[in-house]
């Protein structure tokens, strides 16, 4: 850059003089920080960042970080003017409403300020009428637009808060830029804009940020979340639309999935290990899909430090360590070559193209996911090369074969994180058509919840058993979200039992719920779906027909409960969502959606799947005074059953018989007994009726349903475990299927989805 000589050599010295001298550390002298505090990465140490925290609705200014020099100076310098203090969040100025006025006006507007919004006389107001200035720096609501029907081909795109805009004409091909005022603000989003025959604007609508905004966990989730399900709905054609949005891989279509953490020393390790976190996250949750996509993983400072390879995805063959590794911290830190991560990318693009042929190149669909800051020292531009990554996927496409636009085959989302934000280079390096490509996370553990957020929506209808990860409370309905409760009426009481949504119209459930003369009206059913109906009324029960409580009396068996399940019929439909979805059963086409089987394989590779090991290890719930209980059950297969059902004879409904397997037919699953290594919970009589499963990644799978045990043990109230001698007994779902098909499977009532079963 045009160094003099002298200064060349006089800056050799100065690293040579201050190695290992104490004179070279920075100092915290004029570091303080009015109404807030400060953290260093490395002590005073060279390379050390101090990072300013302030309160809720403050930031740190003028300043967010500095870092310590090699002369043990800090850059940015302290000044005596301004000083570091900590200063109320503001917003953008919302007063550039065109046609309209904005009350109150003021100069600034701070976090808790409200704005109300009114258009001159002639002009339609568009957008929120009211708005509040977050936390985060934003306004909450849409951005006001006051506009008159003037014929143009597009409404008016407005102008958001902080910005300014050129051109004021709206017909088709006309185009409008954005730019933000003043030297505090940037734009995120599209700078250019141009309105289309459809009448609809490219691009995203822009908004200004200060280095102190950010995108909340709710925006990102509502974002990335929306455009990463229209890339991973599966359907058969892909020039179909659900739910507005355009369906975006077809059923021979291939996904590959790029990501990348930056792990340098600009990062603080805490925002690393929520990266990979938020990445083990992630892919969990494309998992519930029915998708099936290639990952190339890795962890980028100087080097490359491949977690996860793509090419051991197409060789069939997948060798990689990925949680360990990411979870592990023993890595070269230093330095940051943000080229090299792009390369990286374009060498395993260009070695898939190689091996699969240019033709067969076109049915791949890439996303690239990227965690840093921006600070490269290292390599140079990575500009170059995501120009060659774009040149790659889109020269196959140049022709304008396929049903979609060659811009839909890449996407390159970027996740800001870290106490310096570089976001001129880092909005650069963003790709993709419609939603948001850039996010400006205040937290990074936030993405968490955000990537868990992607399965909640009612659009991803025929997925069965998608459930969020986490364990709060106010969840549970989340975690559970086929778990359905059952009364009924017999005489003058109410007997409790649970069961399990399975389609959006049937409740499974056991038999022994039910009395002989048990009519639909004596059943209601809470799903507790937060549509404020809590009882659902039943049309219909229908019991196993095989099922007879009385079938072994001449055996010594008082109460018999083989075939003991049972379906009710809602009278209409549940409406699927966060709160409301069925459970995945076994030997189903949906159920080998959940598990990444072949959709046609056989019901005995769930099964084996499913139920591997001597113990395995299952789960039910309880419905407690105060809230759900989720149980374990170590069901004792091969070899170890006979053990265990044998302590069926001590039950109180086992008069006479010595035969174990009387009571205890092949279709039921045993559980229980005390053994330090396998410890199993105890089912009470208000568990009946309810599933007995197991979750696979982030989709649930009922294996069984809960039946009768051997021993009561739940008085007192609260999870018992059991005894030496206690046994519970569940009916293998695998064992009653053609009970289940002929009710649930391929239904020829109009109007009530059926599942797919297995030959």
């Amino acid at each position: 850059m045009g160094f003099s000589v002298t200064w060349s050599w006089f800056g050799v010295l100065l690293v040579v003089l201050c190695m290992g001298e104490v004179w070279c550390d920075c100092t915290e002298e004029g570091m303080e920080i009015q109404g807030g505090n400060y953290f260093l990465t490395k002590q005073l140490r060279s390379g050390s960042v101090l990072v300013y925290n302030c309160s809720d609705n403050y930031f740190p200014y003028p300043h967010l970080t500095r870092t310590c020099q090699l002369d043990g100076t800090w850059r940015p310098p302290p000044l005596v003017y301004p000083p570091q203090k900590c200063k109320m969040v503001e917003c953008p100025d919302p007063n550039v409403l065109e046609y309209g006025d904005v009350n109150p006006p003021q100069r600034k507007y701070y976090v808790g300020n409200v704005t109300t919004y009114e258009c001159y006389s002639g002009y339609t107001l568009r957008g929120s009428g009211s708005r509040v200035c977050l936390s985060s720096g934003k306004w909450n609501g849409s951005f006001p637009i006051c506009s008159r029907d003037s014929g143009d081909a597009c409404l008016d795109p407005g102008i958001p808060p902080g910005a300014s805009r050129k051109g004021n004409t709206f017909g088709i091909g006309d185009s409008v830029t954005y730019s933000c005022n003043g030297k505090w603000l940037f734009l995120v989003g599209s700078k250019e804009r141009v309105c289309q025959e459809n009448g609809q604007w490219t691009g995203r609508a822009p908004e200004c940020y200060y280095k102190h905004t950010y995108d909340t966990a709710e925006e990102a989730s509502a974002a990335f979340g929306s455009a990463m399900k229209d890339t991973l709905f599966t359907l058969e054609t892909s020039n179909v639309t659900q739910a507005g949005k355009t369906i975006r891989i077809s059923k021979g279509g291939i996904l590959d999935i790029y990501i990348a953490v930056d792990i340098s020393e600009s990062i603080d390790e805490e925002e690393i290990k929520a990266a990979t976190d938020a990445v083990i996250s992630l892919v969990e949750t494309i998992s519930s899909f029915d998708v099936s996509p290639n990952y190339e993983i890795f962890l980028f400072s100087s080097e490359i430090i491949p977690i996860v390879n793509i090419l051991d995805f197409l060789n069939g063959s997948i060798e990689s360590c990925f949680t360990v590794c990411l979870d592990s911290t023993d890595y070269n830190t230093a330095g940051t070559n943000l080229k090299a991560t792009f390369e990286r990318f374009l060498d395993q693009m260009s070695f898939i193209q190689e091996r699969t042929g240019a033709e067969a190149f076109k049915e791949h669909r890439h996303v690239i996911i990227l965690f840093t800051d921006g600070a490269y020292n290292m390599g140079g531009s990575p500009d170059l090369t995501l120009q060659k990554i774009k040149n790659l996927v889109y020269m196959n496409h140049i022709d304008g074969s396929g049903p979609n636009p060659r811009e839909e085959y890449l996407d390159i989302y970027v996740f800001a994180i870290g106490n310096e934000i570089f976001d001129d280079d880092l909005q650069a390096l963003t790709v993709g058509v419609g939603g948001k490509h850039y996010f400006r996370m205040e937290a990074i553990e936030v993405l968490q919840s955000t990537f868990d957020e992607m399965i909640d929506e009612g659009d991803l209808k025929g997925l069965c058993g998608l459930h969020k990860a986490d364990d709060l409370e106010d969840s549970k309905r989340k975690m559970y979200p086929w778990w359905a409760y059952v009364a009924v009426k017999q005489d003058t009481q109410t007997f409790k039992c649970l069961g399990s949504l399975v389609t959006p119209r049937y409740i499974l459930t056991a038999a022994h719920c039910f009395k002989d003369n048990s009519v639909p009206d004596d059943v209601t059913v809470d799903l507790d779906d937060n549509t404020g109906d809590k009882g659902k009324k039943v049309v219909d029960i229908i019991i196993h027909d095989k099922y007879n409580i009385r079938g072994r009396e001449d055996q010594g068996v008082k109460e018999f409960y083989d075939y003991d399940v049972a379906l009710v019929q809602l009278e209409r439909d549940i409406e699927i969502s966060k709160q409301a979805r069925p459970i995945c059963i076994p030997c189903t086409e949906e159920t080998n959606i959940a598990l990444k089987l072949p959709r046609k394989a056989a019901c005995s590779e769930q099964e084996k799947l499913l139920l591997k090991d001597r113990h395995e290890l299952l789960h039910f719930l309880s419905k407690g005074k105060r809230e759900l209980v989720e149980k374990d059950a170590h069901v004792k297969l091969g070899d170890a059953r006979q053990s265990c059902i044998e302590h069926a004879l001590e039950a109180e409904n086992i008069i006479t018989t010595k035969d174990p397997e009387v009571a205890v037919t092949e279709n039921f699953l045993c559980s229980g007994g005390a053994n330090i290594h396998h410890i199993s919970s105890i089912a009470c009589k208000g568990d009946s009726g309810g599933a007995v499963f197991k979750n696979y990644k982030r989709r649930t799978v009922q294996i069984a349903v809960v039946s009768w045990g051997s021993k009561f043990m739940c008085s007192g109230g609260g999870a018992k475990n059991s005894d030496a001698n206690s046994r519970d007994f569940f009916i293998n779902l695998f064992k009653v299927v053609p009970f289940l098909k002929s009710t649930i499977g391929n239904s020829a009532d109009e109007g009530i989805t059926s599942l797919t079963f297995l030959d």
